[in-house]
């Protein structure tokens, strides 16, 4: 899988390509900035791009900027942004063409590998990777909830969704049998109107649905 980084923190790009190479990822090029990153993913066309929020000269957005201006270059492509901070509108900004194959994470879950690297993966197959953090931030300060029907559970598989966990870890982390989760994704998509002709797009769409509310 191939992997193009936008980080301009020389120390932390060294990190993830050590760290993506020891796992079996190829990085075929590191940017510094944004401009570059671009012209690395117009050449390389990867699996998947890392992306810092913010990259020089005014660190503020050039990184998500960059990133969505390389998600209309390129249809779909898979984006893992990285940041120090919640970043709440560029967050909203990047998942609302409605597609699958985003991720948000905080800077300080690279340290725990395994979570990182199974996230970065989901993102590659076009699905989502949230931070938890990430999640209770996008939902800050909205009055209407879209969602209102949902029952606390299917609130609670909602949520385990949009960080990222297949049927297998929803059920454990919750504590239910794997029809018992079954029962409730199938209750969330009939819920949301998501109808069976969209079958392959319906996970992406109900956990675009809870970001976005």
């Amino acid at each position: 899988m191939r992997i193009v980084i936008a980080e301009d923190n020389v120390l932390l790009s060294s990190g993830l390509e050590l760290l993506l190479a020891t796992r079996g990822f190829e990085v075929a090029a590191v940017a510094g900035n944004a401009p570059g990153f671009l012209a690395a993913v117009d050449e390389h066309r990867p699996d998947a791009t890392i992306v810092d929020v913010r990259l020089p000269p005014s660190f503020k957005d050039e990184g998500i900027r960059a990133a969505l201006e390389a998600r209309r270059r390129h249809e779909g492509l898979p984006v893992l942004v990285l940041s120090q901070y919640v970043e709440r509108e560029y967050a909203r900004e990047l998942l609302s063409d409605g597609r699958g194959g985003i991720g948000y994470l905080l800077k300080d879950r690279v340290g725990r590998v395994a979570e990182f690297t199974d996230a970065l993966r989901r993102v590659a197959e076009g699905g989502t990777a949230m931070d938890p953090e990430v999640i209770s931030q996008l939902l800050v300060g909205h009055e209407h909830d879209p969602l209102a029907d949902l029952t606390a559970r299917e609130h609670q598989v909602l949520a385990l969704m949009a960080e990222g966990h297949d049927n297998t870890a929803v059920a454990h982390r919750l504590a239910i049998t794997l029809n018992a989760v079954h029962k409730h994704i199938g209750n969330i998509f009939a819920k949301l109107g998501l109808s069976q002709a969209d079958r392959g797009h319906r996970r992406v769409q109900a956990v675009l649905a809870y970001l976005n509310r």
